[in-house]
C-alpha cells in the first residue's frame, strides 16, 4: 500500500539516480536509515531523507569517506536547518576550488621554472601541493560549523531579546574618521556581516582568527573589494602588530578559549592605543544552566562542556583578571533568555555540545 509522503527503496533510489544497492549500502552502515519499516521489513523514505541523501552525495563527491560523512551530515528537521546546511556545503566547495587553484599555479610555476631552466624550489613546489591534504581541516571546520550553528539558531528563533547579539555588542564601538579596528577571534565574521549597512566608509578593520578556514570563509563573504577590510590568520598570543596599533580591539567569547590569557591580553594592551578601547565578552556560571541541569537529570554522564569557560575568564572573575593590564573598565549585561516550546531545537544544542 502506498503510504502519502513516503517512497519505496526502489523509488527513492531512482529519484536520486543512484543504486537501490547503494540505499541498503548506507541503510547498513548507519548513514542513512528510512524513516519508516512496515510489518514485512519494506522501507520507506521521505522528502527529508532526500535532503540528507542529497548532503551525503556531494560530500562524498568532495572526497570524504563515510565515516567522514557519517560524522558530518546532519538530520534535515525544517528548511532554516537545511538552508544553512546548504550554505555551509557551498562553503566546502569553494574552499576545494580555491585548494585547487593554488595546487594548479604552483604546477604552473614549476612548469614555467623548467622551461626557462632555472633551479626548481621542490620545498616551496611541495608545500603547495600539500594542501591537498587540508580534507581533514575541511572536515573539523565543517562540523565545528554546523555546530555554531545550532546553538546560533536556538538563540536567533526563541531569543526574548529581539536587537539580537550582534547589534548590542556592535553598539559599543566608537566610530570615528580613519579608526583603526582589530577583532581577535573572527569566527564567521557575524559582528560585521549582521551590521554590514551601519558601517561607515572611512574606518579600517583588520579580522583575525587563528583557524585559516575562518579567514578564508570571512574573507569570501565580505567583498574583496572592501577596502575597509584586511583579513589575517593570527594567533592571538602572538600579535604582528607595532605598538599601539589600534583605537579598538575586539575579543567576542574569545578569551576564555586562550591557552594563556595573560599572554594575550598583555598583546592586546601592546596594541591599543593610549586612548583605546577593548571590547570583550564572556558570560556566567549561570548561562544556559536550565540545559545543563535538564541533561543532568536525564544522564549524569553526559558533560555538555569538559571545561568550564566561565571559570577561565567569566564575569565573576573577568573583572580581576582585566584590572591587571586595563583602567577604566565597564560592565554591561546583555539580558536575554530563551523560551520554546518544541522539543527539537533543543536537541539539536544539546547534540552540538
Amino acid at each position: 500500500m502506498k503510504l502519502p509522503g513516503y517512497y519505496s527503496s526502489g523509488q527513492f533510489a531512482k529519484m536520486a539516480h543512484v543504486t537501490l544497492r547503494t540505499i541498503r549500502y548506507y541503510d547498513q552502515k548507519n548513514i542513512l536509515k528510512p524513516s519508516y519499516i512496515n510489518e514485512s521489513g519494506a522501507r520507506f523514505y521521505t522528502d527529508d531523507d532526500f535532503a540528507r541523501l542529497q548532503q551525503i552525495l556531494l560530500l562524498k563527491y568532495l572526497g570524504f569517506s563515510l565515516s567522514d560523512i557519517q560524522e558530518m551530515t546532519i538530520e534535515a528537521t525544517d528548511l532554516t536547518h537545511m538552508l544553512n546546511s546548504l550554505k555551509l556545503q557551498r562553503r566546502l566547495i569553494d574552499d576545494q576550488i580555491e585548494q585547487m587553484q593554488l595546487v594548479a599555479q604552483a604546477i604552473d610555476n614549476t612548469i614555467e621554472t623548467i622551461e626557462s631552466k632555472q633551479d626548481i624550489d621542490w620545498s616551496h613546489t611541495l608545500d603547495l601541493i600539500h594542501l591537498t591534504g587540508m580534507e581533514h581541516s575541511y572536515k573539523i571546520q565543517y562540523q565545528n560549523a554546523n555546530n555554531i550553528n545550532a546553538r546560533i539558531q536556538l538563540h536567533n528563533n526563541y531569543s526574548t531579546n529581539k536587537q539580537g547579539w550582534f547589534p548590542w555588542i556592535f553598539e559599543f564601538i566608537d566610530f570615528k574618521e580613519d579608526i583603526q579596528i582589530l577583532e581577535v577571534g573572527c569566527g564567521n565574521g557575524a559582528l560585521w556581516l549582521d551590521n554590514y549597512d551601519k558601517i561607515p566608509e572611512h574606518c579600517h578593520i583588520t579580522l583575525t582568527d587563528i583557524s585559516e578556514g575562518m579567514i578564508r570563509d570571512v574573507r569570501r563573504q565580505i567583498s574583496k573589494n572592501d577596502n575597509r577590510f584586511t583579513f589575517e590568520a593570527v594567533d592571538a598570543h602572538q600579535l604582528p602588530y607595532e605598538n599601539h596599533s589600534f583605537d579598538h580591539v575586539i575579543a567576542n567569547h574569545v578569551l576564555f578559549y586562550c591557552d594563556d590569557i595573560n599572554q594575550v591580553l598583555s598583546e592586546i594592551k601592546r596594541i591599543l592605543k593610549p586612548e583605546g578601547k577593548f571590547i570583550c565578552s564572556t558570560y556566567g556560571n549561570r548561562h544556559m544552566h536550565e540545559i545543563t541541569d535538564l541533561v543532568q537529570e536525564f544522564d549524569n554522564r553526559i558533560v555538555l562542556s569538559a571545561n568550564l569557560l566561565y571559570e577561565r575568564f567569566g564575569l565573576e572573575n573577568g573583572h580581576d583578571q582585566l584590572s591587571a593590564y586595563f583602567t577604566n573598565i565597564e560592565c554591561h549585561h546583555y539580558d536575554d533568555s530563551i523560551e520554546l516550546d518544541q522539543v527539537e531545537p533543543l536537541i539539536e544544542y544539546i547534540l552540538s555540545c
